[in-house]
């Protein structure tokens, strides 16, 4: 029984290492953030772009880039001031004024065959009620989103692709461009109860026949 037992444990400690090996090929994805900007900081936004209502006088950015989840998503990069931003576009009666960062990104999270254009900062003039969608297709069309409504292109950025995961290769962790299947992968969870039901059973039937021919 004792031999049984350890080969179900290695059963068990195999399947362990290859579900780490799994989650360790993925890098995330490929999408745009979104943020806030207050006292000189950006902090994720915890709502999306058509949700928000920013103020007059607010600052948002958004970002391209691969990323786990919000915690390791990239920041919108240089320093964003409203007052530089929206210099040239006077305060008017009626309206509000939104700026935005857009941040496209490195070559290393664009998709394969893309280029990233260079970083703006735009000053959207809306009316009071107006989201942040709202500012951002005022300021940066084209715009694409997904039918789940989720923002895949800023100013026509990337041509194609929405929220994909990739992987990772072998260059500091950085993204490989190649597209992860839709689901999670694998699902090690089933082979893994199935090994260990299928090595604890045989074992509770060669213990049964020793008792048998006792």
């Amino acid at each position: 029984m004792t031999s049984v037992r350890r080969a179900a444990a290695l059963l068990v400690a195999s399947l362990l290492v290859l579900a780490s090996a799994a989650e360790a090929r993925a890098a995330g994805y490929r999408y745009w953030s979104f943020w806030d900007r207050s006292g000189g900081r950006w902090t994720y936004a915890t709502q999306g772009p058509a949700s928000e209502r920013p103020d007059d006088g607010s600052v948002q950015g958004f970002r391209f880039a691969v990323s786990a989840d919000s915690s390791d998503a990239d920041r919108p990069r240089g320093t964003a001031d409203f007052g530089s931003i929206c210099a040239r576009t006077p305060a008017k009666a009626g309206t509000k004024r939104v700026a935005l960062v857009l941040d496209f990104g490195t070559p290393a999270d664009a998709p394969s065959g893309e280029t990233p254009p260079a970083a703006r900062e735009v000053c959207a003039r809306v009316s009071p009620d107006a989201s942040t969608a709202d500012a951002l297709a005022e300021a940066a069309k084209p715009l694409r989103y997904d039918t789940n409504a989720l923002l895949c292109a800023v100013a026509g950025y990337p041509a194609r692709g929405c929220g994909e995961q990739v992987a990772a290769d072998d260059k500091g962790g950085k993204p490989s461009g190649r597209a992860a299947p839709e689901d999670d992968g694998p699902n090690l969870g089933l082979p893994l109860g199935i090994g260990v039901v299928a090595v604890l059973g045989g074992a509770a039937f060669w213990q049964a026949r020793r008792r048998r021919n006792a």
